[in-house]
């Protein structure tokens, strides 16, 4: 073979491909035409079960849906992809006949990230296509661009630690109240750091369905008792308070990710309450479910931004123009709604938020061990 010469497999791995989803043969025939000539990996198929099963078995780059099919229409099939964590990252462009404003509200909701009306033309489709594959292209460089970044991180945060505790070890008795205060500032600050590092491997892991949990009966009431002793010489001068509307709140979990919950949604109340607020953590059960509040007496957040700080990298400034990283109210979404959960705030600015999440309740009661 001559050197020069291309492998043609190679080739087709660099093509963006496509998955075309679509019950009439004449739509799939004039897309595939079209967009074979401008270099796709194309694929076709018929049904939202067999584009369900065509994506999981090799994950386009984008998928292009219609929405009228029969057995599942393309909202359902969208909802599906984007309810699997190895799926939900591939962008979904609508393309149906069905023009009304309800109608591309309603795919817009499912998950979709465009909406084409039929007939199209096609440097439409095409130039929206490219749109939304560089989109894709540039937030997966960024992703790995902050997973290197992480990983370097790695080390100097270790030293800091070391570092840490030698002075404590060698040096706490000739400590002044305020130097005891300033390292008590500094391990705070590198346990956030930890956190926020952690936050980022376990988003990716999550979001590409690495990550696999390791359920087990976890008593709620427990694990928060655990939470709130650990963080408690970070209070300062605010009030926290606990209580549950009844022991043995019991859910099957990955002890160690809800444990992280807790203390990511503690440590934000901690973080916008200032000093002489209150915090209280509360435990209620409703019918099939355990329910979780933080509520803080903080500066509040606006309706408008209730959905934006729970996604990847949603950053919102609060009144004294602070910003959170913005991935650890992301990680807690997906840790909780990867137990079948689900989470939110209920805010407004000057009042105070409350952050909660809702379990499934484990029924029976199995022999009470320690919380980790």
């Amino acid at each position: 073979m001559n050197s020069n010469s291309e492998n043609p497999f190679s080739k087709a791995k660099l093509l963006p491909s496509i998955l075309i989803v679509d019950d009439t043969p004449a739509n799939v025939l004039l897309l595939v035409k079209m967009l074979a000539e401008r270099g796709y990996d194309l694929r076709s198929v018929s049904s939202g079960k067999l584009a369900l099963e065509a994506a999981r078995a090799e994950a386009p780059d984008l998928i292009l849906l219609d929405i009228n099919m029969p057995v599942m229409n393309g909202y359902e099939v969208c909802e599906q992809l984007k309810a699997d964590m190895a799926l939900k990252h591939i962008p979904v462009i609508f393309i149906s006949a069905m023009n009304e404003t309800g109608d591309k509200v309603k795919a817009f909701r499912a998950g979709g990230v465009d909406y084409v009306t039929k007939p199209f033309q096609f440097e439409e489709v095409y130039a929206r296509i490219q749109t939304h594959l560089q989109l894709h292209r540039l937030e997966k460089l960024r992703d790995d661009l902050t997973h290197m970044v992480i990983h370097d991180l790695r080390n100097p945060l270790m030293v800091i630690f070391n570092s840490l505790d030698i002075i404590e070890f060698h040096e706490s008795k000739n400590f002044s109240s305020g130097t005891r205060k300033f390292i008590t500032a500094a391990r705070h600050g590198a346990e956030d750091l930890r956190n926020m590092i952690s936050s980022i491997l376990d988003v990716s892991k999550m979001g590409s369905g690495e990550m696999k949990l390791q359920l087990e009966p976890c008593y709620l009431d427990a694990l928060v008792h655990t939470v709130f002793a650990t963080d408690q010489p970070f209070y300062g001068k605010r009030t926290v308070t606990f209580d549950a509307s009844e022991s043995s709140l019991i859910v099957m979990a990955d002890i160690g990710l809800i444990r992280r919950v807790l203390q990511n949604l503690l440590s934000n109340a901690l973080n916008y309450t200032p000093a002489g607020g209150n915090i209280r953590i509360g435990l209620t059960l409703s019918p099939g479910e355990v329910r979780v509040a933080v509520t803080d007496t903080g500066p509040g957040i606006a309706p408008e931004h209730h959905q934006r700080i729970f996604e990847k990298f949603g950053q919102v400034e609060d009144q004294n123009n602070r910003m959170g990283t913005g991935l650890g109210l992301t990680f807690c979404k997906m840790a909780i709604e990867a137990h079948g959960g689900s989470i939110g705030v209920d805010s407004e600015v000057g009042r105070g938020s409350t952050f909660w999440f809702a379990l499934p309740r484990m029924k029976g009661l199995p022999k009470r061990g320690k919380q980790q």
